[in-house]
């Protein structure tokens, strides 16, 4: 009788262990989140400032058609990026609190509005509430000879800080950070 119950008691935690074992998990998503912070030294633990965002690539489609002239745009892929700045800075020359907000942008044929928003954990560009802008900067719309797949952003040293550096495809766009 009691090989008969340790039987049926380990047949019973197998067919239990397959259940919960069977847990489908999603795939890759196909736009991945990254991350960008300044200083870039992965030896520096102190940040001054953090981005999280994701990256979605052109995939044989015009950056217009992903990130329309004229109209806002999440900066990026899924939600809207999240930039995190540590202490105090000057963004773009206007002055900007520690903290996080989200980041927008206006692409433009000539220059690109950077937006600081302070309503967080927006899903694309879809719920953007203009009175919640923190600051606004125009940056002129540079260009670089080769072309970028993935949207990318990174920091990059600039005397009494760094430049906020967005690329996709031929564009670059940077915004000055003073801290």
């Amino acid at each position: 009788m009691k090989k008969v119950f340790t039987l049926a008691t380990l047949i019973f935690a197998l067919v239990l262990t397959s259940t919960v074992s069977a847990q489908e998990f999603s795939g890759i998503d196909k736009s991945p989140m990254d991350m960008a912070a300044y200083p870039t030294d992965y030896k520096v633990s102190e940040k001054a400032v953090r981005i999280i965002y994701g990256r979605p690539q052109l995939k044989g489609r015009s950056m217009e058609e992903l990130a329309p002239t004229g109209k806002v745009w999440r900066t990026g892929a899924n939600e809207a990026p999240e930039i995190t700045f540590y202490k105090d800075v000057t963004f773009g020359g206007k002055a900007v609190k520690a903290g996080t907000y989200s980041l927008f942008t206006i692409p433009g044929g000539d220059e690109w509005t950077v937006i600081l928003n302070k309503n967080l954990n927006q899903w694309g560009s879809y719920f953007y509430d203009e009175a919640a802008d923190v600051a606004r900067v125009t940056v002129p719309n540079g260009s670089d000879a080769a072309s970028l797949e993935e949207f990318s952003i990174a920091f990059k040293d600039a005397g009494d800080g760094a430049h906020l550096v967005m690329g996709w495809d031929k564009t670059r766009v940077a915004v000055p950070i003073t801290m």
